[in-house]
């Protein structure tokens, strides 16, 4: 199976979201439909809170998330 071309569904626009990912022709945020489903919301579940979504911008919204996960150079929290 090959990963969804996410730049086809996710928009960046300074004037929406302070420039944050967005799914395109939404308000809807990259960010929380990870975060939802971080928290344990299935699918479904994210698309009945946001109907203008379906399972094909979800997977846009993870294939965008683990690009940025390549991309970015991460250092551990301290606990």
């Amino acid at each position: 199976m090959s990963r969804i071309n996410w730049k086809d569904y996710i928009t960046i626009n300074p004037d929406l979201h302070h420039g944050a990912p967005c799914i395109t022709g939404t308000r809807v945020p990259v960010a929380t439909i990870v975060g939802s489903l971080a928290d344990g919301m299935s699918p479904d579940e994210v698309i009945a809170s946001f109907p203008q979504l379906d399972e094909a911008r979800i997977q846009a919204a993870l294939a965008y998330a683990a690009e940025v996960m390549r991309q970015e150079f991460l250092i551990p929290f301290a606990s």
